[in-house]
């Protein structure tokens, strides 16, 4: 096990949360129609893959024997069980409000399981069809730590006045997934570690992850029954994105050096202050503790 990861690791626990979402809109960032459906996207969409990662790393827990290594990935395991149902509560509000999401959701969740599932393998192929699950994952929760960094750290949704449990929710998540950056990448290390596994995962990754937003967004802006909703989407998408409201998509080309680079190691991303501050002071993780 590397000196890095000795030096990052730490305890990883689900924490409890109560979201109130009953009084949540269906554009919940005023005026931005298709920030909120790419927000929509990180809330509706990315838990299915979350599932899958969780999956994956639960294969992947008899192959190791560190057990810091091993308490950091039932701890992940732990928080993406809570993403999910956290999630699915504030899906519940927006189908009341007549955004139909169900059949993208459960499309993805097909294509999810017929993709990334273990396909009933054995042996060597079961093993090496892991090892390439546990890559892309990894470079997934790449960008997952990159979002949710700027999520923390970006001011311009609390000024649009973004409805406060879906800021809190998004921060929240952003928080945990900066906190188990690590814990993919350094799992797939310890099972694998091969460069050219990796390289191929992260771009696999990357381009997945893009057209997963933007086919995603678009098919919400579909669905959504407002009448005010504006024309042409693609050109609200890239307002968004030159704007500032939603990251920028050239993220998604622009962190392929740092992470194919030689000796990177997610804690190299930033501090993890951010995440444990906001952790600490959720009105969501408060209100379930109080």
């Amino acid at each position: 096990m590397s000196s890095v990861y000795a030096d990052q690791a730490h305890a990883i626990n689900a924490r409890d949360v109560d979201f109130d979402f009953d009084t949540v809109p269906m554009h919940y960032i005023p005026g931005e129609v298709m920030a909120t459906h790419i927000i929509n996207v990180m809330h509706l969409v990315l838990p299915e893959g979350e599932r899958a990662m969780a999956q994956a790393l639960a294969e992947a827990l008899p192959l190791i024997d560190d057990e810091r290594l091993r308490e950091e990935v039932r701890g992940f395991i732990g928080q993406e069980t809570m993403h999910a149902s956290s999630h699915e509560k504030a899906r519940n509000q927006l189908e009341r409000l007549g955004l139909d999401v169900a059949p993208m959701v459960e499309r993805v969740g097909w294509l999810v399981d017929r993709v990334l599932g273990d396909h009933g393998l054995a042996g060597r192929a079961k093993r090496e069809w892991l090892c390439e699950r546990l890559a892309l994952f990894a470079g997934m929760e790449h960008y997952t730590a990159v979002i949710g960094e700027w999520l923390l750290t970006n001011d311009k949704l609390e000024a649009k006045g973004m409805h406060p449990a879906m800021l809190d929710l998004i921060r929240w998540h952003g928080a945990e997934e900066v906190e188990h950056r690590s814990v993919v990448y350094d799992a797939y290390m310890y099972v694998d570690g091969g460069y050219a596994r990796k390289a191929r995962q992260a771009i696999i990754a990357s381009t997945g992850l893009l057209a997963l937003f933007v086919i995603s967004s678009g098919y919400l802006f579909r669905r959504d029954p407002s009448r005010n909703k504006g024309r042409c989407w693609p050109l609200q998408l890239a307002s968004a994105s030159l704007r500032g409201v939603v990251p920028n998509f050239t993220t998604f080309f622009t962190e392929i050096p740092r992470y194919l680079g030689p000796g990177f190691h997610p804690s190299q991303l930033g501090p993890m202050d951010n995440a444990l501050r906001y952790l600490a002071q959720s009105p969501a993780a408060r209100a379930a503790g109080a």
